[in-house]
């Protein structure tokens, strides 16, 4: 079974560290990105989430929300799941929608990557 608490790493080098994680499925930490969009150094900003348990075989999805702090106007949304391989190594899968404030409605095109 997936446990989401603790320390994660991505391919790009960002850190996701998940320290509370209750009954219900609700968890919080905070994460830390090497990637910014204006190119500066890696902040630390808070995140918040829930995790759905399906089943006994522990396949779980989960969903957070990461609002980039002093650094950016922008927020970040994460859906994925947690493998279990054969080896018993965990592994997060994630697609992600990042949301920048833009100055008016003509602009929103370009606001959602």
């Amino acid at each position: 079974q997936c446990q989401l608490n603790g320390l994660w790493r991505n391919d790009q080098g960002s850190l996701m560290e998940i320290s509370v994680l209750r009954d219900n499925g609700d968890f919080q930490g905070q994460y830390l990105t090497r990637v910014t969009l204006s190119g500066g150094c890696a902040q630390i900003s808070p995140l918040k989430g829930t995790q759905q348990q399906l089943g006994e075989e522990g396949r779980s999805t989960f969903a957070f929300t990461v609002r980039w702090e002093r650094f950016s106007n922008a927020t970040t949304a994460f859906v994925g799941q947690c493998f279990v391989d054969a080896g018993g190594k965990e592994m997060l899968t994630t697609m992600w929608l990042l949301r920048e404030a833009v100055e008016s409605l003509e602009e929103d095109w370009k606001a959602t990557r």
